[in-house]
């Protein structure tokens, strides 16, 4: 009797698994590349421009001949030696502090009676948000001086109800008001914010406080703003941020030199001056960098103080 050999069971060769961050590499290969021209873009177009900028600064450059290194220089004259930039931040500040508070109290009022309309309501939110869309351009501002010069339809209206201005635009006085209320026209944006965060709002916290006795009133300060703070929170930093950065309706309502009596002269504008009309680009860079971090100063600011007033509705869950 003979016996054969059974020969071993075959098995799949064995294969070195490869490294977990080889796999990554491999997954994440096609995200690079489709991300691509947003990274070219942002280093060619954002960061490479924010560096030579930054270099600028320090430099004097008039756009003709190569910049020299003067260090200091730009910033310290900025603070110490230039009265009309002094002036450009006062009248900046008073615009923010007029221009925000009064767009956003528009834009949540409009959202307020809309969030209560049942008929039409796509139509009253495309006729409210089309300002947003055309007050940023230059003939939507030559056409608000217009209203508000000497002898406009404004000046006009007044003048019928015997208020004589002479026009807003040549009253130093009144110049930087018009421009705020430009600003506040266009409260479509922050507006359409505001009426999906109303729409979010539970009804029956409004009933809770009906049957407790509240009034319109009472709801609204014990209802509504606190359920709707993180959205009065974001768009109040949005504006902020853009009213530091007006420049369109200054220059076409003050006519490019911020007049009258530097009364419109806001704080891009005369960087406009100093960098293209003046040609000291390297001081208006270095205006351009202290408008950065005052941007990003007063952000800071509204960030820690949004702890004390920012109900989130999560909170403590």
């Amino acid at each position: 009797m003979t016996t054969t050999a059974t020969p071993p069971p075959r098995t799949a060769p064995v294969t070195a698994t490869p490294p977990e961050h080889r796999r990554r590499g491999r997954r994440g290969g096609p995200a690079y590349v489709f991300l691509s021209p947003w990274i070219l873009g942002v280093v060619l177009l954002t960061l490479a421009p924010m560096a030579v900028s930054l270099y600028l600064s320090f430099t004097d450059y008039n756009l003709f001949d190569p910049p020299k290194w003067v260090g200091l220089r730009n910033y310290s004259d900025m603070f110490t030696a230039d009265p009309r930039y002094w002036r450009s931040v006062g009248t900046t500040l008073l615009y923010v502090v007029v221009a925000v508070p009064l767009k956003l109290a528009l834009a949540l009022g409009v959202a307020l009676l809309l969030s209560n309309t049942r008929k039409a309501k796509g139509f009253y939110r495309s006729a409210f948000y089309a300002p947003s869309l055309l007050g940023a351009s230059m003939a939507v501002a030559l056409v608000w001086r217009a209203l508000y010069n000497d002898g406009g339809t404004v000046d006009e209206l007044l003048s019928s109800i015997g208020i004589h201005t002479g026009g807003w635009v040549s009253d130093p006085h009144l110049a930087v008001f018009v421009v705020a209320l430009l600003s506040a026209w266009q409260f479509g944006a922050p507006m359409v914010i505001f009426l999906a965060g109303l729409q979010q709002i539970p009804a029956d916290l409004y009933e809770a406080a009906a049957l407790d006795g509240a009034g319109r009133w009472r709801r609204f300060v014990s209802v509504t703003l606190p359920m709707l703070s993180p959205v009065v929170f974001f768009n109040l930093v949005l504006e902020t941020i853009q009213s530091f950065q007006v420049f369109t309706p200054a220059f076409a309502i003050s006519g490019g030199n911020g007049g009258p009596a530097d009364s419109t002269e806001f704080y891009t504008l005369y960087l406009y001056e100093r960098g293209f009309t003046a040609s000291h680009m390297g001081y208006a860079s270095a205006m351009a960098w202290v408008l950065l971090l005052a941007i990003g100063a007063v952000t800071l600011v509204l960030f820690r103080t949004s702890r004390s007033w920012v109900f989130y509705a999560n909170e403590g869950a």
